[in-house]
């Protein structure tokens, strides 16, 4: 047990020393998704799915003027909105989710967004990344980790856990990383993860924390 301890001190240790690198990297890092409320970032992370943040942007341009509320995509004609958001692909199952999710905050939330973590998820293609995501940024929420595929890999790649999945990631990680950092977490790691710690031939020599990593699971580097 004492050892245990010990090594989870240690690691929480290191954990902290990298977020502040990172932080000190990436001061102004923010989401690149575009948004105005809650209503409008659950739309903009439906939409998001195997597209680009910068394809999203474009398409909720014209969708965020049409459509308003909840209620707006609740009665929504589903072969008008998967024109308007056909640009971010999967259009008809998008479009279909949409309108299920304008329906769901209409009947059960009064056409809000709910500001809890259970309520969230009960939302038609709502899954525990969007909805932390929801809670940061929406409602300031200090107590979330929003875990993606970047932060999933990363975390694994840097020790901070050993998990299968996202969801084993987002909870191994409120164990094994100081809470000041739980909301910044994603910013830093997606940023990192793009640019630098990519999944394949990662940027080693590059790396502003390589003395913090363990490099787990990196078999080749990028050479420059």
């Amino acid at each position: 047990m004492v050892a245990q301890a010990a090594q989870r001190t240690a690691l929480a240790s290191r954990a902290r020393r990298i977020n502040r690198e990172l932080a000190r990297l990436y001061p102004g890092a923010r989401i690149e998704l575009n948004f105005a409320s809650p209503l409008e970032l659950l739309v903009a992370a439906v939409l998001s799915a195997q597209t680009t943040d910068r394809k999203v942007n474009e398409v909720t341009r014209v969708l965020f003027t049409r459509y308003r509320t909840a209620a707006d995509y609740a009665a929504a004609d589903q072969a008008e909105l998967a024109k308007v958001i056909e640009p971010t692909g999967y259009f008809h199952a998008k479009a279909n989710t949409l309108i299920a999710l304008g329906q769901a905050l209409c009947d059960r939330f009064g056409g809000e967004v709910p500001d809890t973590l259970g309520e969230l998820v009960t939302l038609p293609g709502v899954g525990r990344k969007t909805a932390n995501l929801v809670l940061i940024l929406s409602f300031k929420s200090l107590k979330n980790i929003c875990v993606d595929t970047h932060v999933h890999r990363i975390s694994n790649r840097l020790g901070w856990v050993r998990t299968r999945t996202p969801d084993e990631t987002e909870r191994a990680l409120y164990r094994s990383t100081h809470e000041r950092w739980w909301p910044y977490i994603n910013l830093y790691l997606v940023t990192w993860g793009q640019n630098v710690c990519r999944p394949i031939y990662p940027r080693c020599g590059a790396c502003v924390i390589r003395e913090h990593c363990p490099r787990i699971g990196v078999t080749q580097m990028a050479k420059r």
